[in-house]
Order: structure tokens, then C-alpha cells, then sequence
């Protein structure tokens, strides 16, 4: 089956177009770099992006493929969690893109994609597995049982570690976004410069908090007045790994608990190298395998929309003609979350 895939959850207009949810024939992607000014993502500025570059990504997409529009035989477009503005726009074009062309239409969880994004990578990787999806939006870990099978295991209190970099980079005058700069500086930084905490760790679940480390380096940075390139070296690297410390920490922990011996990373700071360094250095001596996808698949893409939308329209899935753009929508169904047996045992 020859999928399109659209993605439009926050500020990337991207159209891809997969044969057989492996095969990529095409992948185009605009990043919307109007918001860097700002710091972070504005909502109704990506909107206007996603409406302007959509149709140009797309005939890109097709060109790229060397397929004719006739061949496309379904249609998965993102159509949530993201910023509903931004979303609304991926949906809406899909929903007249099928119509018009009497095609099968599924939408998609951005979440799913990015577990996907390592199936498209390793054919190898088989459930059952943990996967770590960590984004500028999103802090979560998942058992794995099947493909489209997940059981919660934890996500964020608060704020999402990729947040977490771009609001720490906008302190340090690094710029937006804030993961790949903040990688740069750290590599002439000292990462045990300032202990600042590791949000959770001691608690006895797999839930992530970040609004601690953000609010820690904040009071850091008031109380040391103007910064020396060493000072803002030193404050990336311990920032960054104290950031990724608990991602280790609690993913690690989280495939012990269901004794799971791969770990799936997804999501845009699966780029990170500090954090791929981490893991298979603490993985390898846990018996676990960790899994990354290219940089291309970890920042927002829609080879993983189609990838995931080819899995499902070949099970006969076919959304309602009303399918919504949703805000929010959770990787497993309400009350599906894990639950060892004792909670007060400590999980690591």
C-alpha cells in the first residue's frame, strides 16, 4: 500500500509518501523558523505556516517519490496532541485530499509515530519493549505489548524535557531551539559544575517533573548576575545532565520492573547525544538494548504518520467522517497504566 503521510502538530509543515509502511519514497519537511525571535512556538503564527507551505511541501513530496498522485491509496494525517491551530490545517487539507480522490483517511497519534519511527528504522524491533517518547511536548514511558498495544507507565507532572531545553536556552541566550544549542555549548562545559536536581527520582513510580530543574537553573542564573562563556558552558552540561540523568534513571528502571530488554527512544531529544551516550553505557551493563531513530525520524516528520497510518488502514481502520483535531490525546486508553505489585517498593 502507497500511504501519504501529513504532519501538522506544532512547527513542522511535513508530507511524506511510504510504500508497505517501510519503503520511504519521499520525505519533505519546512521548519517554520518565524518563531525564533520569539523563543519558543507561537500557536497562530504556526497556523498561518503550516496554510501557506502545505501544498508546496506536498507536490514536493510527490515529485520527490517519483509517484503519480493516482497510485496513492490512503491517507494518514497527525491530528493529535499538538497545538489545535496547527493541527486543524494537516486534517482539514487531508479530509478535502480524500474527499476529492475517493481515498481511506486515518488519523493518526503524533505519540504513535514517533514509537513507530524505530520500527520504520529496525525491522529487528519486535514487542514487547519500553519506549521513552521525550519531545519538546512530551515526557512518557510506555510498555509496549504490541504494535498499537500500549500500557502506561509514566509521563510528566509538568513540563516536557524538550521544553525544558528551549526555556533553559532562552536564559542563556542560546537561541530557539533550545536542544541542539544547548548540546553545542555543554561540550565545553563541566557537567558536574552545579548539582542541580534530578526532579522525581526518588519517588516511586516512572512520572517525570521538570519545572524544579527549569525554576533551579533560573535562581542560578539570577544569583551569578552576567555570565562568562565558561559560566554558560558549565550551566548547559549540568543542566543537560541532570535533564537526561532521570530520563536514564527511570527508563532503565521501567524495563526492569516489566522485565522488558529493549528500550525504544523516540521524539526530538532522542537526538540528543549526551542522552544516547547514557543509555548505552548504562543499558549495555543492564543487559538492555537501546534503540535510536536517525535524526531525520526523531525531530517532527510525517514518514512516521504514514508509517503508522499503513499499519492501521491495512487493518481495515477508517475514522469517522467528523475526525477531530485533538489538543490532547493520550497513548493508552484511560486505566490502562501499569501497577507493579507493591507501590511502595521503590522501583529502582
Amino acid at each position: 500500500m502507497i500511504v501519504l503521510g501529513i504532519e501538522s502538530t506544532c512547527d513542522e509543515t511535513a508530507v511524506s509518501i511510504v510504500r508497505d509502511g517501510r519503503d520511504v519514497l519521499s520525505a519533505v519537511a519546512a521548519s517554520q523558523m518565524e518563531h525564533a525571535e520569539f523563543g519558543g512556538v507561537v500557536p497562530e503564527v504556526a497556523a498561518r505556516a503550516h496554510m501557506e507551505t502545505l501544498p508546496d511541501v506536498y507536490h514536493q513530496a510527490l515529485a520527490q517519490s517519483g509517484v503519480e498522485v493516482g497510485r496513492i491509496e490512503g491517507v494518514a494525517v497527525a491530528c493529535g496532541p499538538g497545538l489545535v491551530g496547527a493541527l486543524l490545517v494537516g486534517v482539514s487539507w487531508a479530509k478535502g485530499f480524500c474527499l476529492g480522490r475517493g481515498l481511506p483517511l486515518v488519523g493518526v497519534s503524533h505519540l504513535e509515530g514517533h514509537i513507530f519511527a524505530n520500527r520504520l528504522a529496525f525491522p529487528e524491533l519486535q514487542p514487547p519493549f519500553v519506549a521513552l517518547v521525550v519531545s519538546g511536548g512530551h515526557t512518557l514511558l510506555a510498555w509496549v505489548r504490541d504494535w498499537g498495544d500500549y500500557v502506561g507507565l509514566g509521563t510528566t507532572r509538568d513540563d516536557a524535557c524538550g521544553e525544558a531545553f528551549d526555556k533553559v536556552s532562552k536564559l542563556l541566550g542560546l537561541g530557539y531551539p533550545g536542544g541542539p544549542a544547548i548540546s553545542q555549548v555543554a561540550e565545553a562545559g563541566d557537567a558536574n559544575a552545579i548539582r542541580f536536581p534530578r526532579g522525581m527520582r526518588k519517588h516511586h513510580n516512572f512520572d517525570f517533573s521538570y519545572s524544579g530543574l527549569k525554576t533551579a537553573v533560573a535562581l542560578h542564573v539570577r544569583e551569578q548576575g552576567t555570565l562568562s562563556q565558561q559560566q554558560t558552558a558549565d550551566i548547559a552540561a549540568s543542566f543537560q545532565e541532570a535533564a537526561v540523568d532521570i530520563l536514564v534513571d527511570k527508563s532503565l528502571a521501567a524495563c526492569r520492573v516489566v522485565r522488558a530488554r529493549q528500550l525504544a527512544v523516540g521524539g526530538g531529544v532522542a537526538a540528543n547525544r549526551r542522552l544516547r551516550e547514557l543509555l548505552d553505557d548504562t543499558g549495555a551493563r543492564a543487559g538492555i538494548d537501546c534503540f535510536y531513530p536517525p535524526l531525520e525520524l526523531c525531530t517532527d516528520n510525517a514518514t512516521m504518520i504514514a508509517a503508522v497510518g499503513d499499519f492501521y488502514l491495512e487493518r481495515g481502520a477508517a475514522p469517522p467522517p467528523w475526525m477531530p483535531a485533538v489538543a490532547r490525546w493520550p497513548l493508552w486508553p484511560a486505566g490502562k497504566v501499569f501497577a507493579w505489585a507493591d507501590p511502595d517498593q521503590p522501583v529502582d
